[in-house]
């Protein structure tokens, strides 16, 4: 196989015309495999341009010097010269506090090679889908030109969100069924949102820099104490808004009581009578440990603001509620309990998030999942309603009532998880 002038191909298998079986972990694999048994190198190089490819990096190093990448090649017989290993995110060990894996596109390693560097990029070494790439100029040039077209492609996206709004799993290495894989399917939404192998229970995300961005960008979340805090509100469902959670509870308190559907209006009123009465019995004195203390007085004007947050509040759930049954999220006459969904499914990825940034180990962070799935399981009823009260907390929290793409995204992740057949939500019983 003579692929030098064009740059195209690595060395070693030449192409075969019959494509024996591999189990492979994910989907990258599986298209890597195919492309190398065909000997369809431009194949290959495109699903390598999409995908990311993670280097082994000591963490003492990766800490140090977070904006630095240090090569640590290896002696690979069949070259009989140093190599660079790298692998897609299904060939990647379980992670341990050292060394970690940092993320990087096809692009990347064009630009960063120098001429110093090993001769060759070894992607997935020992496995049925390895490549041995050489480095020269020339062969960069090729990386280049397939990591350049898989960005026009993505158009904004670029390289590392390729798998952007598809259900993706591993097929060796990752749960599919039992308790782990339901808490781990808690999270879903969100995996088939962002593309990821959404029962990675040992998780390495977008490599360990991107890990600990993400925790300390979006939740302030710098160490492993913040993390184990951030774990356990979540877990508790206590960043759910307050107010979210008082209207919804008076309204399923009302159907209990009447045994049916809640008119909007009786709901607001309804409501309204018992934050008065709680805003009245905050201002009374009470008995407590340390003697007869007298509580906080509200003023008219406050109580009053309250009164009307709580109105704004409920309009602004049944208008989306109206929404998700136009669309499909909610059956007709049904409506949502509670958000707590919110807080499980994130409770789920943050156990995942804190593995891939280290602020926690595999054991800790399997546990974490099994309690979002378990506490999900005792607050609703099955993945429709789960998911329904899901979507409402992201919208409530993020959407402002424009329907843009943090509900659209959103809808786009539930029809997947509802129809597709390989869904792990038509494949694990809620209970």
């Amino acid at each position: 196989m003579s692929m030098v002038n064009t740059g195209e191909g690595p060395v070693g298998t030449p192409p075969s015309a019959v494509v024996p079986s591999w189990n492979a972990p994910s989907d990258v694999e599986h298209r890597l495999y195919e492309a190398k048994m065909r000997g369809d190198w431009p194949a290959y190089f495109d699903v390598l341009a999409g995908t990311d490819l993670f280097l082994a990096v000591s963490r003492q190093r990766a800490d140090a010097a977070p904006d630095s990448v240090f090569f640590a090649p290896y002696w690979n017989p069949q070259t009989r010269t140093q190599c660079l290993a790298v692998f897609t995110e299904g060939m990647l060990p379980a992670p341990v506090p050292d060394p970690v894996f940092v993320a990087h596109s096809l692009g990347w390693y064009a630009r960063a090679w120098e001429d110093a560097d090993p001769p060759f990029l070894a992607v997935n070494p020992g496995s049925p889908c390895e490549a041995l790439l050489p480095t020269t100029p020339a062969h960069r040039a090729v990386w280049q030109q397939h990591h350049d077209r898989a960005r026009s492609a993505l158009g904004a996206c670029g390289h590392s969100h390729a798998h952007c709004g598809r259900l993706r799993a591993l097929h060796v290495g990752g749960p599919l069924h039992g308790p782990v894989a339901h808490g781990l399917a808690c999270a879903a939404l969100l995996f088939v949102k962002n593309g990821e192998l959404w029962n990675s229970m040992a998780y390495h995300g977008t490599g360990y820099h991107h890990e600990r961005y993400r925790l300390k960008e979006y939740w302030g979340v710098t160490s492993r104490e913040d993390w184990f805090r951030a774990q356990e509100r979540l877990l508790n469902a206590d960043m759910v808004g307050d107010v979210w959670q008082f209207v919804l509870g008076v309204r399923h308190a009302l159907a209990r009581e009447f045994a049916g559907p809640v008119a909007l209006e009786h709901w607001r009123e309804g409501a309204e009578r018992v934050l008065r009465r709680s805003i009245e019995a905050a201002g009374e004195a009470r008995i407590t440990a340390e003697g007869v203390t007298q509580g906080r007085s509200v003023s008219e004007a406050e109580a009053e603001s309250q009164v009307a947050g709580v109105r704004r509040m409920i309009g602004r759930i049944a208008r989306y509620e109206a929404r998700f049954r136009a669309d499909g999220l909610l059956t007709e006459g049904s409506f949502i309990r509670t958000t707590e969904a919110w807080d499980y499914g994130r409770a789920s990825g943050m156990a995942r998030w804190g593995l891939g940034a280290r602020f926690c180990t595999l054991e800790e962070a399997e546990q974490a999942v099994l309690r979002a799935g378990r506490a999900a399981r005792s607050a609703y009823r099955s993945w429709d309603d789960f998911s329904a009260a899901y979507i409402l907390g992201r919208c409530l929290h993020f959407d402002e009532e424009e329907f843009g793409s943090w509900y659209g995204d959103m809808l786009d992740a539930h029809r997947i998880l509802t129809t597709d057949p390989a869904s792990p939500w038509l494949n694990i019983p809620w209970k």
